[in-house]
């Protein structure tokens, strides 16, 4: 009895995980939403010098299917969401959305770059900390994306996809990773 209703409430979480991002297939294996393993700022972004290098970079730019697009410091693909308002301040992705669409997140005012042409900024959280955008839009990452040059998210629900370095929304295909 107790298995069935954690599998009930699991696929009630799913649906509305879904449902919150603007999703409308469910085509993907697997239920489990792990976010990436870090949130954009690592032991990289620590070092007090302002030179940006392409190992201390938090953002930098990789070749994909999709073409050029932004990564993070690990080198996993960043998404934008046609839901968020430019310069608005604030990320539409709240509640269920971020268990799928983890926001990048940096401790630094001005994150380090690396072939970067957009804007780079930040907006407060509602916990606090500071997310990333690219030309006033906010960066998330693709929870299906496992592994750098996963592109998994690109063109999900017609409303997410992958970030260009001079703040474009890529909508190329990208059926495989760069």
């Amino acid at each position: 009895m107790k298995k069935q209703l954690s599998l009930g409430f699991s696929a009630l979480v799913l649906a509305a995980a879904l449902a919150g991002c603007g999703s409308s297939s469910g085509t993907s294996a697997g239920s489990s939403a792990a976010p990436p393993a870090s949130s954009g700022s690592s032991s990289s972004s620590s070092s007090s010098s302002s030179a940006a290098s392409s190992s201390g970079a938090e953002l930098k730019v990789a070749s994909s299917s999709a073409g050029q697009i932004l990564v993070d410091s690990r080198g996993m693909s960043l998404y934008f969401f046609t839901k968020d308002v430019k310069d608005s301040g604030k990320s539409s992705c709240t509640g269920a959305c971020l268990a799928l669409w983890p926001v990048l997140t940096t401790t630094s005012a001005t994150p380090a770059v690396d072939g970067v042409t957009g804007t780079v900024g930040t907006i407060a959280t509602p916990d606090g900390k500071k997310q990333v955008t690219l030309n006033g839009m906010p960066l998330y990452y693709y929870s299906k994306d496992k592994k750098p040059g996963d592109v998994l998210g690109q063109g999900v629900g017609s409303v997410w996809y992958l970030a260009g370095p001079s703040g474009e929304m890529v909508k190329g295909s990208a059926n495989s990773g760069y």
